[in-house]
C-alpha cells in the first residue's frame, strides 16, 4: 500500500517533540511490513510555526498527493481535504490541539485556538480519525464532534530494537546518589515546576537526591529560576537537549523516572522509560493512566500536587525491590508498543 503522511510538525525532537518520535517510528514500522511510505513535509520554514502550517497546507492543496491512502497528522491536510475526490483520507491525531491549548496563555493560546479550528475541520473531512488513547478518543469526540464510529485507537510506537542497542552501548550503571530522571519539552502542561518543588521538599529527607531534567522549551528559564530560588544547587540539574546516546546513559544512571504532566495524548517518554526498566512516578491525568499502570509499572499521584509527588518518589527511592519489580513489569508491558505490532494495528484501522 502506498501511504503519504502529511505533516508540518518540525522533524526534530527539539521542536517536534513526541509527535516527531511517534511518526518516525510508525513510518519505519510500516516499512518493515512492506508498505511504501512517503513523508511530505514543508519545503522551507519561517520563524512562525502557525504561518508555516498554513503555507504547507496551501501547498498540499495546490499539488495534491498521489497515494492509495493519505494520512494527515493532526491538522495537516485540512485545505486539500475540501476537494480530495475519492482518495481515502485518514487523520492521525497525536496531540489534540484543543486539549493542549487549555494549559497555555495569551498569544500562544490564541494561535493554538486558530490551529484547533483547522484541526476540527480536518477531522470533519476525514474518513477515519486515529488517536493514540481512549482519553484522546473522548477529547476528539467532545472538542471536535467526531462520531465514535469514526474513531480508532492505536497506541504510539516505540523502537525497542534501537533503544536496546543504545542501552547496551551505553552500559551505564545506576548513579551512587538517588537519581530521578525527567525528559520533556518544557511546556506549562508538563508541570516540571511541581517536580522542582517536590525535590526541594525531599532534600531534607534524602540529602543526596539529584533530579536530572533533559529537554528545553518555553519554560526553561522559569524552571531554572525556580530551582535557584529554592537553593537546590546540584540537587536539580538541567541537561538541555541531548543526543539519544547520551539520553540512554541518563536512563541507565537513574533509579526512577518522573514526569508530572497533566496533558498527554499518550506519553511516549513513559514507554521509553519502561524500555529502560525504570519505575515511573506520574500524574493521574489525561492518557497517562492508560500507559503507566498504577502500582504495576509505577505510582500515580494527583495532578499539581508536589507533596504527593515527593511522597511517591521517596517510596520508590527507598525500596529497591519495588523499583526492580516495577521496572521488570514495565519492560514486559512496553513490548505491546513495539514498531511492528503498532504498525499492524494502524493498517487494520485504515481498512476498518
Amino acid at each position: 500500500m502506498r501511504l503519504t503522511f502529511l505533516t508540518s510538525t518540525p522533524p526534530t525532537t527539539t521542536e517536534g517533540s513526541g509527535t516527531f518520535v511517534a511518526l518516525d517510528g510508525l513510518r519505519r514500522g510500516l516499512g518493515e511490513l512492506g508498505h511504501d511510505v512517503t513523508l511530505r513535509t514543508p519545503p522551507f520554514r519561517t520563524r512562525f510555526h502557525t504561518l508555516d502550517r498554513w503555507l504547507f497546507n496551501a501547498g498540499v492543496a495546490a499539488a495534491p498527493p498521489d497515494a492509495d491512502v493519505v494520512v494527515g497528522v493532526d491538522l495537516d491536510g485540512f485545505l486539500w481535504a475540501r476537494r480530495r475526490g475519492r482518495t481515502p483520507f485518514v487523520v492521525a491525531l497525536k496531540g489534540i490541539i484543543a486539549d493542549e491549548l487549555l494549559n497555555e496563555r495569551g498569544y500562544v493560546r490564541r494561535l493554538l485556538e486558530l490551529q484547533a479550528g483547522w484541526e476540527r475541520a480536518n477531522c470533519a473531512r476525514a474518513d477515519r480519525v486515529i488517536v493514540p488513547s481512549h482519553y484522546s478518543a473522548g477529547v476528539a469526540a467532545a472538542a471536535y464532534a467526531v462520531p465514535a464510529e469514526k474513531i480508532a485507537v492505536v497506541p504510539e510506537p516505540v523502537d525497542l530494537r534501537s533503544w536496546r542497542a543504545l542501552f547496551a552501548a551505553a552500559n551505564a550503571r545506576p548513579a551512587t546518589r538517588p537519581t530521578v530522571l525527567a525528559v520533556a519539552r518544557m511546556y506549562p502542561r508538563k508541570r516540571l515546576d511541581d517536580l522542582v518543588i517536590a525535590a526541594a521538599r525531599l532534600r531534607s529527607r534524602i540529602a543526596t537526591l539529584q533530579v536530572r531534567i533533559v529537554g528545553e522549551g518555553p519554560e526553561s528559564a522559569r524552571l531554572r529560576a525556580l530551582a535557584a530560588r529554592h537553593g537546590l544547587g546540584d540537587s536539580v540539574v538541567f541537561l538541555g537537549q541531548v543526543a539519544r546516546s547520551t539520553l540512554a546513559v541518563e536512563y541507565g544512571r537513574a533509579h526512577c523516572f518522573c514526569l508530572p504532566s497533566v496533558q498527554e495524548g499518550f506519553g511516549i517518554v513513559y514507554a521509553e522509560a519502561m524500555a529502560a526498566g525504570l519505575p515511573i512516578v506520574a500524574c493521574r491525568a489525561a492518557a497517562v493512566p492508560e500507559v503507566v499502570l498504577d502500582r504495576r509499572v509505577g505510582l500515580l499521584v494527583a495532578p499539581r500536587s508536589p507533596d504527593e509527588l515527593a511522597t511517591a518518589l521517596e517510596r520508590l527511592l527507598s525500596d529497591a525491590k519495588l523499583r526492580r519489580e516495577m521496572g521488570e513489569e514495565g519492560r514486559r508491558r512496553v513490548e505491546t508498543f513495539d514498531l511492528v505490532p503498532v504498525a499492524s494495528r494502524f493498517v487494520q484501522a485504515l481498512s476498518a
